[in-house]
C-alpha cells in the first residue's frame, strides 16, 4: 500500500510545490521592485484569480473521483464521457470569464478595498491574465481525467512544465523589460496555452485507445448528467467556501494597510506551499478511494486510510519543524523589504502552528472526493466557514487585531479536518456508490 500511495503521490507532490514556487518567484519579482504597491497588486490580482479558478476547481475534484470508480468497474465509455463532459463545460465557462471580464473586474474591486494605486496595476495584471481562463480551467479538467486513471505522472509533467515556463517568463519580463506586475501576468497568459496544449499532445498519445469507447449519443444521459451536476454542485460550494475564507483574509489585510496587505500575503505563503505539498497526499486518496469504492474493496479502502493518515501527519511535523526553524531566513529570500519584514515579524509564528492543524482536512478531502460523498464535504465545509471562521474573526478582532485574522484562519483548518472526520463513517464506509 506505501508503494501505490508513494507512486500516485509522489508525482502530484512534484507538480503541485511549482505552484506556490511559482507565487513566492512572482511575490519575489515583486518584492524587489522599488515599492510594496506591487506586492499588494499581484497578491490581489492573484486573489481575484484563485476565487475565479478556484472556483472551477470542482472539475478536477469531481472529474477525479468519477473517473476512479468507472476505471475500478473497467466501464471504459463512462470514463471516456467523464472526460468529455467536464472539458466541455471548462472551455465554455473560460470563453465566457473572457467575454464577461469587464463586470467581472468592476465586481471583484469594487468588493476589494485597496489603494488607488495598488488597484490601478492589480487592473492592468488582470485584464492580461484573464485570457488565460479557458486554457487553465481546460487544464483541471484534463488533469482530473489523468489522476482518477491513476496516471499522476503526467500531471506532473504538465504542472512542472507551465510553471517553470511560467516562472522563465515572468523573470526575463519583469528583470529584462521592466513590465512590473504587467510582465508576471503575461508569463502567466502564455505558459497556460502552452500547458494546454501540451496536455492535448499526451491525453491523444497515451490514450487515444480509449477514444473508440465514446459514446457521443450518451453525452446527454439525464440520470449520468443530474449525478455530475449534483456532485459538481456540492465541490463547487465547499470550494467557494475555501476561496472566499482565503479572499476574505487578503481583503481584511488589505483593509489594514498597504503594509500588512503585504506581510500577510508573503507569511500565506506558506501554508500556500505546504498546503500544495500535503494536497499530492490527497490527490493519492482521490484516486485510491475512487477505484476501491468502485470495485467494492472495503479493506484496502480501509489500509489505504490509514496510511495516508500517516504519510500526511509525517509531512506536517517536518514542516512544522522546518518553519520554527528557518521561518524568517525563507521570507528574506521573498523580500528585501525592511519594512515588511519587520512587521511580519510578531506574526511568523502562527506559520509554525499551521501545517500540524490543517493536514487532516487535506487527506479527509481527498477520500471524500474520491467516494464522491460530496454532500458531507460540503456540509463540514459550511460549519467551518459559517460557525467557526468568521465568528472567530469578528469576536476576536477588537482585541487581536490583524492577530485575529491568523486565529480565525487556523481554527477554521482544524474544523474541517474535525468536522469531516466525524462525518466519515456514515459517508465512506457506508457509501453504497
Amino acid at each position: 500500500m506505501n508503494r501505490r500511495i508513494l507512486r500516485l503521490a509522489i508525482p502530484n507532490i512534484i507538480s503541485n510545490v511549482t505552484v506556490p514556487l511559482l507565487g513566492m518567484v512572482d511575490l519575489a519579482l515583486m518584492g524587489h521592485l522599488h515599492d510594496k504597491v506591487f506586492i499588494g497588486a499581484v497578491a490581489l490580482g492573484s486573489m481575484i484569480f484563485n476565487f475565479i479558478y478556484w472556483g472551477f476547481g470542482f472539475l478536477r475534484m469531481s472529474t477525479s473521483g468519477f473517473v476512479a470508480q468507472e476505471f475500478g468497474r473497467r466501464d471504459f465509455t463512462q470514463v471516456m464521457l467523464n472526460l468529455a463532459r467536464p472539458l466541455t463545460l471548462a472551455l465554455l465557462a473560460g470563453l465566457l470569464l473572457v467575454l464577461l471580464q469587464v463586470p467581472v473586474a468592476s465586481l471583484a474591486f469594487w468588493l476589494v478595498d485597496s489603494g488607488p494605486e495598488v488597484e490601478t496595476y492589480a487592473r492592468e495584471y488582470f485584464h492580461i491574465r484573464i485570457y488565460a481562463a479557458p486554457a487553465t480551467i481546460g487544464l483541471y479538467a484534463i488533469a482530473g481525467w489523468f489522476i482518477g486513471m491513476q496516471n499522476t505522472r503526467l500531471p506532473m509533467i504538465i504542472a512542472v512544465s507551465v510553471n517553470l515556463l511560467n516562472i522563465v517568463l515572468s523573470y526575463t519580463l519583469v528583470r529584462g523589460f521592466g513590465m512590473l506586475s504587467a510582465g508576471v501576468a503575461f508569463g502567466t497568459l502564455v505558459a497556460q496555452y502552452m500547458g494546454f496544449i501540451l496536455a492535448l499532445i499526451m491525453l491523444y498519445r497515451y490514450y487515444s485507445r480509449f477514444f473508440r469507447f465514446y459514446e457521443k449519443r450518451l453525452f446527454w444521459e439525464r440520470f449520468a448528467l443530474g449525478r455530475f451536476f449534483s456532485v459538481n454542485r456540492d465541490i463547487l460550494i465547499r470550494t467557494l467556501c475555501l476561496i472566499f475564507a482565503l479572499s476574505f483574509f487578503t481583503a481584511r489585510s488589505a483593509a489594514m494597510g498597504d503594509t500588512l496587505l503585504a506581510v500577510n500575503s508573503m507569511l500565506l505563503q506558506f501554508f500556500m506551499f505546504f498546503s500544495y505539498l500535503v494536497d499530492g497526499y490527497a490527490h493519492a486518496a482521490e484516486a485510491l478511494t475512487g477505484r476501491y469504492v468502485g470495485s467494492g474493496n472495503r479493506i484496502a479502502l480501509r489500509n489505504a486510510i490509514r496510511y495516508l493518515f500517516l504519510w500526511g501527519g509525517g509531512i506536517a511535523v517536518v514542516f512544522t519543524a522546518a518553519y520554527l526553524v528557518w521561518g524568517f531566513p525563507i521570507l528574506t529570500l521573498l523580500t528585501s523589504n525592511t519594512e515588511v519584514l519587520s512587521g511580519a515579524a510578531p506574526y511568523l509564528f502562527w506559520t509554525v502552528l499551521i501545517p500540524v492543524v490543517s493536514f487532516p482536512a487535506f487527506i479527509w478531502d481527498g477520500i471524500f472526493i474520491g467516494a464522491t460523498a460530496s454532500g458531507h464535504m460540503r456540509n463540514a465545509m459550511l460549519v467551518s466557514t459559517l460557525l467557526v471562521y468568521f465568528p472567530v474573526y469578528y469576536l476576536s478582532l477588537p482585541y487581536l487585531g490583524n492577530n485575529a485574522l491568523w486565529l480565525a484562519l487556523l481554527l477554521f483548518l482544524l474544523s474541517r479536518g474535525v468536522s469531516i472526520w466525524l462525518m466519515s463513517p456514515m459517508a465512506i464506509f457506508k457509501n453504497k456508490t
